[in-house]
């Protein structure tokens, strides 16, 4: 750890900065990363948490959940602080701290850094000293009507109306989980939650354009849901503006990147709101309500043998 630690500050003087903040969440803003940055350089293995290293200090943000935890794991290297200490933290008055703007959204950065003492650095500082290994390809899946009770299609729709009510042009569906709800779709990119890790933009001129890798889509392709020229490698977002007509376009505040507000914000006035996906998914179909009520049953048969078993253990 100490020799990754002083690895990341020969960074700092090419870089400009005096120190450097690494989240634990992913460019998803999961909690369950496949580029685990903050447990590489703090052996920190809780699920929320943000590290700044300075040029002779370290210091590990967690919340009350971990405090014994983060002491036990990275007590000898990182000074442990609460979590709700990071807004105003002090220690980096005056001082320049690199930021990956693909890991934390503009309202993050308004807290933590509300001087602007910040500077962007758009290749990851950890990823050039760490070769994360690739992770597997998990193809994405489609769930049909009977399942969800809407269509994807509908609910696409939906969202188009939403637009043309607003009077807006794009929406940027940042968090995976609302692309999951649109187009009735999960994946395996969570160990613990169906997730598929992509973002969505949807048109009012009912344009649509899916950003992950292809081979994740084989499926959906099949199935007709995705078609080819829908899709954009997360590397080769560049040209995205130039097919998407238009002056405007809602980001979600929640979930959208300072990376991807940035882009956006070459071409669009951009309109930061609650994506309104959350709310819509809220509101559960006579299909969804029964199928929740099934899931409980089950889970409560499932708790009661449980109970029972320990119950009754010699």
């Amino acid at each position: 750890m100490k020799d990754i630690i002083k690895r990341l500050r020969s960074l700092f003087d090419v870089n400009n900065i005096d120190g450097y903040i690494i989240p634990k969440n992913d460019e998803f803003f999961s909690e369950f990363a496949n580029n685990d940055r903050l447990k590489k350089i703090t052996n920190f293995s809780g699920s929320a948490g943000y590290a700044i290293i300075l040029k002779n200090k370290n210091y590990l943000f967690v919340d009350s959940r971990y405090t014994i935890q983060a002491k036990i794991e990275s007590g000898k290297n990182f000074k442990i602080i609460d979590l709700e200490k990071i807004v105003n933290f002090k220690n980096i008055n005056n001082l320049t701290i690199g930021v990956d703007p693909a890991l934390f959204t503009s309202e993050q950065i308004k807290k933590i850094f509300p001087n602007k003492n910040f500077k962007v650095i758009k290749k990851n500082l950890v990823d050039q000293l760490i070769n994360f290994k690739t992770s597997k390809i998990n193809k994405f899946y489609f769930l049909n009507e009977k399942i969800t009770g809407q269509s994807h299609e509908n609910k696409i729709n939906n969202m188009i109306n939403y637009l043309k009510r607003k009077n807006i042009d794009h929406i940027f569906i940042s968090a995976p989980e609302n692309v999951a709800w649109i187009l009735n779709i999960r994946g395996n990119d969570s160990p613990t939650s169906p997730i598929p890790n992509s973002h969505l933009i949807i048109s009012k001129n009912k344009k649509k354009f899916i950003i992950t890798k292809k081979d994740k889509l084989r499926n959906l392709i099949k199935k007709k849901i995705i078609k080819i020229n829908e899709i954009i490698d997360p590397n080769k977002i560049e040209k995205l503006n130039n097919r998407l007509s238009g002056k405007s376009i809602l980001l979600d505040k929640k979930s959208c990147s300072l990376k991807f507000e940035k882009f956006f914000s070459k071409k669009f006035k951009i309109i930061k709101k609650i994506d309104p996906i959350y709310l819509l998914k809220s509101i559960k179909n006579k299909t969804e309500i029964n199928n929740m009520i099934k899931a409980h049953i089950e889970d409560g048969v499932a708790l009661t043998k449980f109970l029972f078993w320990i119950k009754n253990i010699n």
